[in-house]
């Protein structure tokens, strides 16, 4: 068996935050779109799951269908049995991640974020599996007084912190 490396951008509106893992039952499909609206019930996302089995069909769920769509064609460009990935706009995905941790069925988190993601992706034969992702930039330089004064008001202004 060969095996081939590749590097998938996820797309998503600037605005939005993004969280990729991976499950294992398609009952995670309602599972995790029952934790997103019982955390926040205005919240809007898209959700999307690969189903690696069955049907190998892409599921879906969400409360807005512009995401949801774009969730979808996502996961199904990756191509990953297993993978999902939750778009969520004006809302942030730590909302979520400690209530996403306890569905049974979710294995993995890859990443939860706002930045460009790569998804590092190795294809065998008959799927694909994610290795890892890239989120991001690498760093220009180490804090100073400056950063640090931003890092605690930002953290404030936008409701984190008191």
């Amino acid at each position: 068996m060969e095996l081939k490396l590749e590097s998938i951008p996820i797309e998503f509106p600037d605005e939005c935050n993004i969280i990729l893992g991976q499950s294992h039952f398609i009952k995670s499909v309602e599972d995790i779109h029952e934790l997103m609206v019982n955390c926040n019930a205005n919240v809007v996302f898209g959700f999307a799951f690969s189903e690696a089995s069955g049907e190998k069909l892409v599921r879906t769920s969400g409360t807005d269908t512009e995401l949801t769509k774009i969730a979808a064609e996502n996961i199904m460009h990756l191509g990953c049995g297993h993978s999902f990935l939750i778009i969520i706009r004006d809302s942030f995905p730590i909302n979520y991640l400690p209530r996403l941790k306890q569905v049974p069925e979710v294995v993995n988190i890859f990443c939860a974020t706002s930045n460009p993601v790569d998804v590092i992706i190795v294809r065998t034969d008959n799927s694909g599996a994610i290795l890892g992702v890239a989120d991001g930039y690498s760093p220009v330089g180490i804090e100073d007084e400056k950063g640090i004064d931003w890092r605690h008001n930002f953290l404030r202004n936008i409701g984190y912190k008191k």
